[in-house]
């Protein structure tokens, strides 16, 4: 089969598209179940956590902008205000940066907007059962994910967590109406944490290293994404970067010009993939 992927694709530095300090939340959740203990492990360092990304790499909504149908709501019914969402492009972003950049210039700052975090999750989960709850085929597995996600599920070497700019509530019921829930098997992070999406992937680190009771390297660690985003969070914290071309906002020039330490154009081959994964 003849090995389409891309490696190590320096075509360009890409620029720095997070901005502002993190500000972290809630990093108490519950783990699921499944703890692997040290001693099941027969070359730790041989192990590869999956962080995924969820919008544009395993799912997307059937209309572009479609999420504007829950978020604008939600930020009326919060904020009295949905800002300027409605002109923003927000593919890569945390919601908590989604909110304080709609609302920058609508007299709210950082600080008020992370003081009503409760509030905002509940009307975002509120808003969004209403559109994708009633029956609507409101989101789409992109190709080739079950059948990937299945097949490292099988595998001794991998374990996958999510790693999203989507609220944990969100990221959490978007995979069990898509039917995915049960390929997570590992705690992560999530956009209801920090404004800045480069802190991530150290929160999902930490989490894991204390639920697997194993002391894993920030180059185990492999993000997931189809955003520049994605890999520069990715580069910040030390793992590798996965990046696929399934994303509706960036073309795969741009994507690559971030140096993604590898790309597939989506998930549809899984030999393909599985043979990329394991050069990572």
């Amino acid at each position: 089969m003849k090995d389409e992927s891309v490696l190590s694709n320096p075509i360009a530095n890409c620029a720095d598209e997070s901005s502002g300090t993190g500000q972290e939340f809630s990093t108490e959740q519950t783990t699921s179940s499944f703890i692997l203990q040290p001693s099941s492990f027969q070359q730790p360092s041989s192990f590869r956590i999956l962080l995924w990304d969820i919008d544009g790499t395993l799912i997307r909504s059937t209309q572009k902008d479609s999420y504007k149908t829950y978020f604008v709501p939600m930020l009326d019914r919060v904020f009295a205000t949905s800002g300027c969402l409605s002109e923003m492009q927000v593919s890569g972003m945390t919601d908590l940066q989604i909110v304080v950049e709609a609302l920058r210039y609508e007299d709210f700052s950082r600080e008020q907007v992370f003081a009503r975090i409760d509030q905002l999750r509940e009307c975002y989960m509120d808003e969004m059962k209403k559109v994708a709850s009633n029956g609507n085929h409101f989101f789409e597995v992109l190709p080739g994910v079950p059948e990937l996600l299945k097949t490292l599920a099988a595998e001794p070497r991998y374990h996958s967590a999510l790693l999203t700019g989507n609220i944990e509530p969100a990221a959490h019921f978007k995979m069990e109406l898509v039917g995915l829930s049960q390929y997570f098997d590992l705690p992560g992070a999530f956009g209801d944490e920090s404004h800045n999406r480069r802190d991530l992937p150290a929160l999902a680190a930490d989490r894991i290293r204390k639920h697997l009771q194993v002391d894993l390297a920030a180059e185990q660690f492999v993000v997931i994404g189809d955003t520049p985003n994605d890999i520069d969070c990715a580069k910040h914290f030390g793992a590798k970067a996965l990046a696929v071309g399934t994303g509706r906002m960036f073309s795969r020039d741009e994507v690559l010009a971030c140096n993604p330490d590898a790309f597939v154009p989506d998930f549809s081959d899984t030999d393909l993939v599985m043979k990329t994964l394991a050069r990572l």
